[in-house]
């Protein structure tokens, strides 16, 4: 099999930035993932992030962890289970409107990191918008633009460990899905693998590199490209060993009230698959409803929920001006 795609944008810069725009179009078409290395965040940012991080689980979230893996039987399991995550979480809110400073138990130096951090992953977030934008033949600032809405896109992150898990054959960390979103940036433990996507049948290690950024594709870039771009399934395997693995995946998403649908641009376009039926057209907050409910089940079938309810929206929707 090919090897997981791992670009970096630094060659945007020069000679090879045709080259480098294929390789992130063949990876947006084959993988919907890819590995981004110089891509313009300070790394001592991510060191410190990185590291801070780790102290938080330590200091706040470890012994909480094992108390509620002890109250739901979890240390004692003796066959498989598919109802929960070997996963400590807290979560970010910084757009529409952040929540940095009511989430509890945050240093002050942390909670100031965060933002920071989180700054830089929306600036790169929307960059990458507009690569794929260019590789799509739509106008620049398309894809951020339906994102916004009436407010702005909803942006988010999720800090997550992975402790080592005694039995890692009967729980997954996270369980197979696809993300219901736009695009997301994850940045991810290096010493630690656990992250995995489907590919052609088989589950494909997303390699742990020092300092990248993984990006993936969420349903709602599915829909945009009308089938052209997909969300790829994947999932976290439990570890053993070690630490622990850090993940903090921050989701660049559209607004609730952001009308999705597929480009006009790409309907059609391509002869082979002129017959096949479009995607369907639905504000975002209705298909996250949907999605809440289903998450870890496959993605087709809430299309074809969404295309029930599209006679809604479905006239109101025309050419987006992105002026």
């Amino acid at each position: 099999m090919e090897s997981f795609p791992i670009i970096s944008l630094e060659k945007l810069n020069g000679e090879e930035r045709a080259i480098t725009m294929e390789k992130i179009k063949d990876a947006c078409e084959n993988w919907g993932f890819f590995e981004c290395v110089d891509h313009g965040i300070s790394l001592e940012l991510l060191d410190k992030v990185e590291k801070m991080t780790k102290e938080h689980y330590k200091k706040c979230m470890e012994e909480r962890f094992k108390e509620s893996i002890k109250n739901r039987g979890l240390d004692s399991l003796r066959s498989e289970v598919n109802d929960v995550d070997w996963e400590s979480t807290f979560y970010l809110k910084h757009l529409p409107v952040s929540n940095i400073s009511d989430v509890p138990d945050l240093d002050d130096d942390y909670r100031t990191l965060m933002k920071e951090f989180a700054g830089k992953i929306e600036k790169l977030s929307e960059e990458l918008l507009d690569l794929l934008c260019e590789n799509l033949g739509l106008e620049k600032g398309y894809l951020k633009k339906v994102f916004y809405g009436s407010k702005s896109p909803t942006f988010g992150t999720k800090v997550s460990n992975y402790p080592p898990c005694p039995k890692p054959d009967l729980v997954k960390g996270l369980r197979a899905h696809t993300d219901a979103g736009g695009i997301i940036l994850l940045f991810q433990d290096d010493k630690v693998s656990g992250l995995q996507l489907l590919k052609d049948g088989e589950w494909v290690d997303v390699p742990p590199v020092k300092h990248s950024i993984v990006v993936n594709l969420g349903d709602q870039l599915e829909v945009i490209t009308n089938g052209k771009y997909k969300s790829v399934e994947h999932r976290v395997i439990s570890q053993t060993d070690g630490e622990g693995r850090m993940s903090i995946a921050s989701f660049y998403n559209p607004g609730s009230d952001s009308v999705i649908f597929p480009a006009p641009e790409l309907i059609g376009k391509e002869p082979e698959k002129e017959e096949k039926e479009n995607y369907p057209s639905f504000v975002f907050e209705d298909y996250m409803k949907l999605y809440s409910a289903v998450k870890f089940q496959a993605k087709e079938p809430r299309f074809e929920a969404m295309k029930a309810m599209e006679t809604t929206v479905a006239n109101s929707v025309g050419p987006l001006a992105t002026a």
